[in-house]
């Protein structure tokens, strides 16, 4: 082989180049001004039925994102009032595998009619003391209309299908109210106790009997339960 082949040869070698780009994974393809955060990143739909005690801070930071300007919440709580009367505890129950199935879906809808980021929905089961959280719901967006407007129909959308259950511990009668009920019925008590003696129906441990007697007729309880569902469950 000749000198002037060897070079050429050489030359060629060196200068050939490759017949088309390595490939790349999609998410290394930066379009100009992108950070690489918001390519990685994915939307989240957080959904949990617990009957721990929930946290409003635990809840919005699950939603935090840096593309992200807005964080919009839903706090439900027990309030101490019912119809004029005093509360003191709501009880939650929930057919969990269609209650979840429904969130998923109340969740599809929001992604559908807003640009949201990630949404969260929390919701306690269980004994819920007055003023404390039975259902958190935040949702987080890049301008704020679009996560407020998504909250509202969330919780909205909740009430209507989601099978969740609510009964209302009621206090219906105050400490000092039940005493004075007890001293009117042990009167009363007393009362037939002595005409039952005098129509000669007495006997050792009437007076005990009889009162006994009238309390559990006629006392009320001073706690009971309504049970308020709060929506219809709907067949499968």
């Amino acid at each position: 082989m000749s000198s002037l082949e060897i070079s050429s040869s050489c030359f060629n070698q060196e200068t050939k180049l490759p017949l088309s780009p390595p490939l790349v994974e999609d998410s290394a393809f930066e379009p100009p001004g992108k950070d690489v955060n918001e390519v990685e990143e994915k939307s989240k739909d957080i959904i949990k039925f617990t009957a721990e005690q929930l946290s409003v801070d635990e809840v919005s930071q699950l939603v935090i994102s840096p593309f992200c300007g807005a964080i919009s919440l839903f706090v439900g709580t027990t309030r101490n009032n019912f119809e004029g009367k005093k509360v003191i505890s709501l009880e939650y129950e929930a057919y969990l595998p269609m209650a979840e199935n429904e969130v998923r879906k109340i969740c599809s809808d929001i992604r559908q009619k807003w640009p949201v980021k990630h949404i969260a929905v929390f919701h306690r089961l269980g004994l819920v003391p007055v003023s404390e959280a039975s259902i958190i719901i935040a949702v987080s967006s890049a301008h704020r209309t679009a996560s407020l407007e998504a909250v509202s129909y969330a919780i909205d959308t909740l009430k209507a299908k989601v099978p969740i259950w609510k009964k209302s511990c009621i206090l219906m009668y105050e400490a000092y109210q039940i005493r004075l009920l007890v001293v009117v019925l042990q009167s009363a008590a007393l009362m037939m106790c002595f005409t039952r003696t005098e129509m000669g129906q007495t006997e050792e441990g009437t007076w005990e009997f009889t009162c006994l007697q009238v309390m559990q007729r006629c006392l009320p309880i001073d706690h009971i339960v309504r049970s308020e569902p709060l929506h219809l469950v709907s067949k499968l």
